[in-house]
């Protein structure tokens, strides 16, 4: 990947430091769509809940052994209740702890490099076409996708003061401003490739102040 396309990254480490969690803990919609990281998402909860499992399973298993006696029938009973409680003990915690529009977000974050991605593979299959057409449409694919990540980080901004200390957000007007007008002033006119791309990252931006929409309604 070239150096321009890796700065345009948003990267595990400043996805933590801009919302304050852990994004690999959710299950976000366009991972669904790559088995690959739908598997592996599913192995890390699958593993993180059976050691929460015998954790405090054990414990209180231990606890009933010391009061009442050893015995299996309870220990399975309890077993299989624990499993329940975790598993749904898990997903509430989620569910109140992290408002659905960040999980919106970082679905875009996760559709906008993917774009990045469309446009390293046009850098693999271009490296013999290096015509003055394709520098230019790719320099404005490159500016584009600038824009996309200054809203971004800007939403995710937002979003974090909302979670985090609502009062702070009407001292943070400067969050409000974002760049759609000027992705809609981009064009590209002799590439379908890189004005596919270009259309792809002008929606997220939409997505994205769409969201933010939201986030000023919801301003007292």
């Amino acid at each position: 990947m070239q150096p321009d396309l890796l700065g345009l990254e948003i990267t595990k480490g400043e996805l933590k430091r801009l919302t304050g969690v852990k994004p690999e803990i959710f299950l976000l919609p366009s991972m669904m769509a790559n088995r690959g990281q739908r598997f592996a998402f599913l192995m890390k909860e699958v593993r993180e809940t059976l050691l929460l499992v015998l954790l405090i399973g054990g414990l209180l298993y231990a606890l009933i052994t010391l009061t009442i006696g050893s015995n299996i029938g309870i220990g399975i009973v309890l077993l299989i209740a624990v499993a329940i409680a975790v598993i749904v003990g898990r997903w509430l915690w989620r569910r109140f702890r992290y408002p659905k529009t960040l999980i919106i977000l970082l679905n875009e974050v996760d559709k906008y490099h993917a774009v990045v991605q469309a446009v390293d593979n046009l850098d693999q299959l271009a490296v013999s076409e290096n015509s003055e057409n394709n520098i230019n449409e790719r320099q404005t694919v490159i500016t584009a996708l600038e824009l996309v990540r200054e809203d971004l980080v800007r939403a995710l901004k937002i979003e974090r003061i909302l979670r985090d200390n609502k009062k702070l957000l009407p001292e943070q007007q400067e969050l409000f401003v974002n760049n759609l007008a000027n992705l809609q002033a981009l064009q590209i006119t002799s590439s379908r490739e890189y004005a596919q791309i270009l259309n792809q990252s002008l929606q997220i931006d939409l997505d994205v102040q769409s969201q933010i929409r939201k986030f000023q309604q919801s301003l007292p």
